[in-house]
Order: structure tokens, then C-alpha cells, then sequence
């Protein structure tokens, strides 16, 4: 049975074809209808029509065309009464005459604003690969994984972000959600990870590269200014895997929990001692961040995600639960289990995500 996302790409397939062929289906339609009819009923109406509907959908050459057509299809339904067109038969040419012109007009109007919207996709794409580069296979001995999922097809911006940084401390990870969308968030999440990227390097525990981000935030709040001095935040999860010890430990700042896949297909949650406010909200209150520690064991894989993969919900309002879904099976290569994700939730949803979604997976070989 076909799933409602492949319904809906068919559905858009029909609409596409039906709008290319609707232009010379409206001329036909009008040169019968004037066939069909007394001398004093017209057809401009589907003349006109047609270039108008071909302009924001076609080429300029297949407008032009198809004004052109409209033309020559108004010209001999007039033709057939009379061999001297008569003054209605000329209003009536002009009239298409005009839409066709418009419609070329038209079509370029549009063409340029295509052209500017590509182009600023471009940029926002450059943007976010630039803020969000893909990280190495191998860092510090481990195998890593990361993917990016957005919510509407074509959109890059957004204000979900990972980044792994190979310290002398370990292997140090974020994942974290931006509140908002748009390239407010997209600097938001620069900020973030530039923060990380120093704090990881400098800072000896991970409580202290967490206080970082804090202060990081908080100055970027108040030089944005406005609703994100007050309102703005950052629900992360913060990851050190020390090296050659086989030791987890993880800070959760209001972020969905990490799971901890066994080899042998057992999941577990990996959820902070005491709840802790997202970063950027230090102003409600100051308790001291405590790092969770846990066993990594070998074979084992640590999945880190935002909210956009577990809130997934499917067309019962069903969420996606990743838990349930993941245990009892054998995880092999940490890109294969996020493709294999990412391919599940998209099916769950129907290809209607509401929400971005950034995927980190590390395995300890």
C-alpha cells in the first residue's frame, strides 16, 4: 500500500501535468465553444486565459507560444463568419493581443524572482554547511555520524546544531535546538558552536564548557536585543568520551535524553541526574551543572537528537518513539543507523515533518 507521502508526491505529479497541457487545453475549448455557439457569444475568455495561466508555470518561449496560439485561435473563429473582420472581431484581437503581452511580462517577473529565491537558497545552503560542517568518519578513535534533516524540502536554515571536537580531554559533542528560525537562529547557532569549539579545548570538565555557552548566549541576547534578550534560548546536550577509558559523561541542558545502543540491541536512555534549564535562561536561576557518567562500552553506539525526531508525529498524532523503535536491534555503521532513521521518521510523518531534525551518532569500535 502506497504511504501518504507517496500519495501526496503523486497528487503533485497529476496537478504539474494537468497545469503544463491546461494553456492549449483552454484554446481548444474556446475554438469549440465558438464553434459550438451563435456569433455573438466569445470565446476571449479562454484566449486570454491561457497565456496568463502558462505565464508563471512556463518558459518565456512556451508563453510566447502560447499568446501567439491564442491569437491565431481568435483570429479564425472571426475568420470563418466573415472575411473583413468586423469591430468586435478587432477588439477581440487586441484584447489578446494585450494578455499576451502581459503574460510575457509576466513570466519574466516571475523567472528574475525565481532566479533571486534560487540564489538565496544558494546562500543559505552555504551558510549552513558553513556553520555545520560534516564531520570526520574517524575523530579520537571513534566512528561518527552526522545528518541534518529539515522539515520542508529545499530549506536549509534552521536552528538545530551538532558539532564534535577531538580535545585533550576527550572527544567533546553538542547537540543542541535554537528557539526560533531563520537566519536569527542561524547566528545563534554560529554562536553556539564557536563557543563550543573554543570552551572544548580550554575548559577541563564539561560543567565548565557548559557555563561557557551560557555566557556566550547571554551576550549574544543582549547584542540582538529585543524578544531573544529576554526569551531567547538553547535546549543542548553536551558529550565527553575521555580517551581509552570507556567512560560516558554527559550535561543535559533541557534537551531530549541521549540513548545508549548496546550491541546486543539494548537501548537506555541516558538522562541527567537533576533537570537543568535550557542555556541562555541563567537569569530564572543558577544551579550548578552536574555531569551524568555512564559506561561505553565497545560495540556500543551513543545517538544524540533533538526534539524533532522523537516529537515526529504521524497522521493519529502518534509520536515517533526512538526507544521502542530501536531495540532489540543490531546497530551497525552510525551512518547507516541515521539514514535508516531518518528514512523511518519521514515514513511515520508521511513526508510532513513539522520540525528540523540533526542526528549525531558515535560508536565506540
Amino acid at each position: 500500500m502506497a504511504s501518504r507521502g507517496e500519495a501526496e508526491q503523486h497528487g503533485q505529479a497529476s496537478v504539474r501535468t494537468l497545469a503544463r497541457y491546461l494553456p492549449a487545453l483552454l484554446i481548444g475549448a474556446g475554438v469549440c465553444y465558438d464553434v459550438l455557439t451563435p456569433q455573438p457569444f466569445t470565446a476571449v475568455p479562454f484566449f486570454t486565459a491561457a497565456p496568463l495561466i502558462a505565464a508563471p508555470l512556463s518558459a518565456l518561449r512556451t508563453t510566447v507560444l502560447t499568446g501567439l496560439a491564442a491569437l491565431l485561435a481568435a483570429y479564425a473563429v472571426h475568420a470563418r463568419f466573415a472575411v473583413l473582420p468586423d469591430a468586435d472581431a478587432v477588439t477581440e484581437v487586441v484584447t489578446v493581443v494585450t494578455v499576451a503581452v502581459l503574460a510575457a511580462g509576466i513570466n519574466r517577473i516571475v523567472r528574475i524572482g525565481d532566479q533571486r529565491l534560487a540564489s538565496a537558497r544558494e546562500v543559505a545552503e552555504a551558510a549552513q554547511r558553513a556553520v555545520l560542517p560534516e564531520p570526520a568518519e574517524r575523530i579520537g578513535g571513534f566512528e561518527i555520524a552526522a545528518r541534518y534533516e529539515a522539515a520542508q524540502e529545499g530549506t536549509f536554515i534552521g536552528g538545530d546544531l551538532y558539532a564534535v571536537q577531538d580535545t585533550p580531554y576527550g572527544v567533546r559533542l553538542v547537540v543542541g535546538d535554537v528557539r526560533g528560525k531563520g537566519m536569527g537562529a542561524v547566528a545563534a547557532v554560529a554562536v553556539v558552536i564557536g563557543a563550543f569549539r573554543e570552551a572544548a579545548e580550554q575548559e577541563a570538565t564539561l560543567e565548565a564548557v557548559a557555563a561557557r555557552l551560557e555566557r556566550a548566549l547571554a551576550r549574544e541576547g543582549v547584542r540582538r536585543g529585543g524578544i531573544d534578550a529576554h526569551e531567547g534560548f538553547t535546549t543542548a546536550v553536551l558529550a565527553e568520551l575521555p580517551h581509552g577509558d570507556g567512560t560516558l559523561r554527559v550535561v543535559n541542558r533541557g534537551h531530549p535524553p541521549p540513548l545508549l545502543l548496546h550491541g546486543d540491541g539494548e537501548v537506555c536512555p541516558v538522562r541527567a541526574p537533576e533537570s537543568a534549564l535550557p542555556l541562555g535562561m541563567g537569569e530564572l536561576g543558577a544551579w550548578p551543572d552536574r555531569a551524568a557518567e555512564h559506561a561505553f562500552p565497545s560495540g556500543a553506539t551513543l545517538l544524540l537528537h533533538t526534539d524533532g525526531l522523537s516529537e515526529a508525529r504521524d497522521a493519529h498524532g502518534r509520536f515517533y518513539d526512538p526507544e521502542r523503535r530501536l531495540s532489540g536491534r543490531t546497530v551497525s555503521a552510525p551512518g547507516a543507523l541515521l539514514a535508516r532513521l531518518a528514512a523511518e521518521v519521514r515514513r511515520h510523518t508521511g513526508g510532513g515533518m513539522t520540525d528540523d531534525m540533526a542526528l549525531l551518532a558515535v560508536r565506540r569500535p
